[in-house]
């Protein structure tokens, strides 16, 4: 019987000026009752979370793999669909690649989160094709210094 009991400790701090048995009193009833408002309220967790946390929900765990240069865009697109998920890095294979673990029910949302993924993907390696913005700038600053400049004073005695 005595290896089914859980032992548990709890460490209470009091700030008082006189410890009497009413104030030890007062501060076992509100432990107490924070401990029974968190076994009825669980803290349910949102987002990026570790893998106990999303295993916790008893919402059936499902889990793909990622490579490590496309988890911080993940992320984001995530985020953006509301998926709860975590990541986990599996060091048994060279090189170590990532699992994204997400709930069973959040199947579709990853889905989508994942199509929305690929295109962005797909677009910034089009984005790398595209000549460099201030590549092109750069050029026509060269070409406004090379070009011959007229002087004001010349324009002035035109316009007169």
């Amino acid at each position: 019987m005595q290896e089914h009991i859980n032992e548990k400790t709890v460490a209470v701090s009091i700030r008082t000026v006189k410890l009497t048995a009413r104030v030890l009193q007062a501060a076992i009833r509100k432990v107490l009752m924070e401990m029974r408002r968190a076994r009825e309220n669980p803290k349910i967790y949102r987002g990026k979370q570790t893998v106990k946390q999303i295993v916790r929900q008893n919402a059936g765990v499902s889990n793909i793999e990622i490579t490590e240069g496309n988890i911080k865009a993940f992320e984001g697109v995530a985020r953006k669909y509301g998926v709860d998920f975590a990541l986990k890095r599996d060091d048994s294979v060279s090189p170590p690649k990532w699992l994204v673990f997400f709930k069973g029910r959040d199947a579709d949302a990853v889905q989508a989160a994942f199509r929305d993924f690929a295109a962005q993907t797909l677009s910034k390696g089009k984005a790398a094709e595209k000549p460099s913005l201030r590549r092109q700038l750069q050029k026509f600053v060269e070409m406004v210094r090379n070009a011959p400049h007229k002087s004001r004073n010349k324009e002035q005695e035109h316009s007169l």
